[in-house]
């Protein structure tokens, strides 16, 4: 008797993580997305109710076909963006998929531009080759660069700093013109930059990176995140981590956070409880 019990025991826990991962697998192909709302009395008029959408960490390779990248840039492209926004690591491990994800991200299309920055796996592979084919398909650079975006008479600022891979992340393109009252966007691939900002002038950052943390504890915690190395051997065990791993933060009283939870995965390539997204900002004039 004890020894069928032990043997339904094991059946269970069997069965039970053979679901969990079969589950865990799907889930890095089953996108969402999300809709956040970004309130500020700094949005212009000609840009309240206008829409960005963000997307980062992408990740092409064997893992992430290049079919599913042609359908997520179809979903980007349904939504009708204002504004396109890319947060870096377009591709894995191998620089034979650098023109291709490249290739299809040319074929993004936004009303007034699309705008990214490089990321830690980019430079890794080939950062030259990855920063080539970003100009070539009609990706303005923005690491440490800024542009301004106007529409009629209203224009907001959109910039980014670069990977450490890459150069010394700096903002100073970013904010030398911007005044307090003008609405300022940092793109930042690594979100532990942002606690390093001492400036009043930037009114939204945007991230990836984190992945989220890829695999969750039920969503409400994330376990391992990448540290400043990029390792995914640090433990997040304090509450100024998880602050950055994911979702809407307000890390200064006039700035807010968004760290996307991406859209590829690194190895081991599961997700549990943190689906891959394409982010919607929707800006609001207070």
């Amino acid at each position: 008797m004890r020894l069928k019990k032990i043997t339904k025991g094991l059946f269970i826990i069997i069965i039970t993580g053979i679901v969990l991962l079969t589950y865990s697998f799907l889930e890095t192909k089953w996108i969402k997305i999300t809709h956040v709302s970004i309130e500020s009395r700094d949005i212009p008029r000609a840009f309240d109710g206008k829409r960005i959408v963000f997307v980062s960490d992408i990740h092409h390779g064997a893992a992430m076909s290049i079919e599913r990248v042609k359908k997520m840039v179809e979903r980007v492209n349904n939504l009708q963006p204002d504004i396109i926004i890319l947060g870096g690591d377009y591709i894995s491990l191998d620089e034979q998929y650098i023109e291709p994800v490249f290739a299809e991200l040319s074929k993004l299309k936004s009303k007034h531009g699309v705008f990214g920055v490089m990321g830690n796996h980019d430079y890794f592979v080939n950062g030259d080759l990855s920063r080539k084919m970003m100009v070539l398909n009609g990706i303005k650079q923005c690491d440490n660069e800024s542009y301004w975006v106007k529409i009629n008479k209203d224009s907001i600022k959109i910039g980014g700093v670069d990977d450490p891979g890459g150069s010394t992340p700096t903002i100073d393109s970013t904010v030398y013109d911007v005044k307090k009252k003008d609405f300022c966007i940092l793109i930042s691939h690594r979100p532990e930059y942002i606690k390093e900002l001492k400036t009043d002038l930037i009114d939204l950052t945007l991230s990836g990176h984190t992945h989220g943390g890829q695999v969750t504890l039920f969503g409400l915690w994330a376990p391992v995140l990448p540290s400043d190395n990029s390792s995914w051997a640090s433990l997040s065990l304090t509450k100024e981590s998880q602050k950055y791993s994911y979702g809407l933060t307000q890390p200064q009283p006039n700035m807010q956070s968004y760290i996307t939870s991406g859209i590829g995965t690194r190895s081991p390539h599961f997700r549990f409880f943190r689906r891959p997204e394409i982010a919607v900002l929707e800006l609001k004039r207070k």
